[in-house]
């Protein structure tokens, strides 16, 4: 099954690290936060990636094409140009890296990848930002089992996200970063249908709005309800926060 991360967004809030680099290529530990959302996706036997560019894609793309270099020790034949990997350590991953523009909105980056989607089945999508520890095979059942369209994990912490209200499951009300109020909220990790592009119009469409707002009138969209660990990166002191916890060795996203 193949595996959306959304890696094109500013970062704005970030803009000490982001003026450089786009948000999925911040460190915690020495590696970009998106290596730790890839290895969450890899410990529940997910290795198929297709990542969504955008801002300073190139950044990324360069991360992954010397992905082998940076990891191993190397014998460079100056000659011919061939390179001897000594200790490769690399993941066994499948990664895909497609520019969806540099302005394009969450559900236009996704709506742009159809091509590479819509024959492969039901697919999961997640921000380039957040970690947990939800268990992405458990995720995948309970989308499976509701027969919906698509699937969003439910987390719960502080108020300042996209609020949910949620029945048996099922997602009554979807609103993003509402101005009060607490409870669930949007968490990302997304299980969807190919009929999620019928959602999507143009490059300006935010995933979360429209798109969401509309499965939820149509009883299509499904929560799945994450009591444990997440946490997304907007912001120096959530950095900070998730470098500290990696350093106490204590990281709850590495243990799910």
């Amino acid at each position: 099954m193949k595996t959306v991360i959304l890696c094109g967004g500013l970062g704005t809030r970030l803009a000490e690290e982001t003026q450089i680099k786009p948000k999925p290529m911040v460190e915690i530990g020495g590696r970009p936060i998106l290596w730790h959302i890839m290895k969450s996706y890899e410990r529940h036997g997910f290795r198929d990636f297709t990542l969504a560019l955008g801002y300073k894609g190139d950044v990324i793309k360069d991360y992954f094409l010397n992905y082998h270099a940076r990891l191993s020790d190397l014998t460079v034949h100056l000659k011919t140009g061939n390179v001897n990997y000594l200790n490769p350590m690399a993941e066994d991953w499948h990664v895909s890296l497609i520019d969806t523009g540099a302005n394009s909105m969450t559900g236009g980056r996704l709506l742009r990848l159809k091509p590479h989607l819509h024959s492969s089945g039901a697919f999961m999508v997640t921000y380039g930002d957040g970690v947990s520890d939800v268990d992405m095979e458990a995720l995948l059942a309970f989308h499976r089992a509701h027969g919906k369209i698509a699937t969003v994990t439910a987390v719960r912490p502080s108020a300042r996200f996209g609020g949910m209200h949620i029945g048996n499951s099922q997602v009554i009300n979807f609103k993003e970063k509402p101005q009060s109020g607490e409870g669930w909220i949007n968490g990302g990790f997304f299980v969807f249908e190919p009929s999620i592009f019928d959602y999507l119009e143009n490059d300006a469409t935010v995933l979360e709005q429209s798109p969401l707002e509309s499965l939820v009138r149509d009883g299509q969209l499904m929560a799945y309800e994450h009591s444990g660990y997440w946490q997304c990166m907007d912001t120096i002191r959530d950095r900070d926060a998730l470098q500290s916890l990696w350093e106490s060795g204590q990281a709850p996203w590495m243990k799910g």
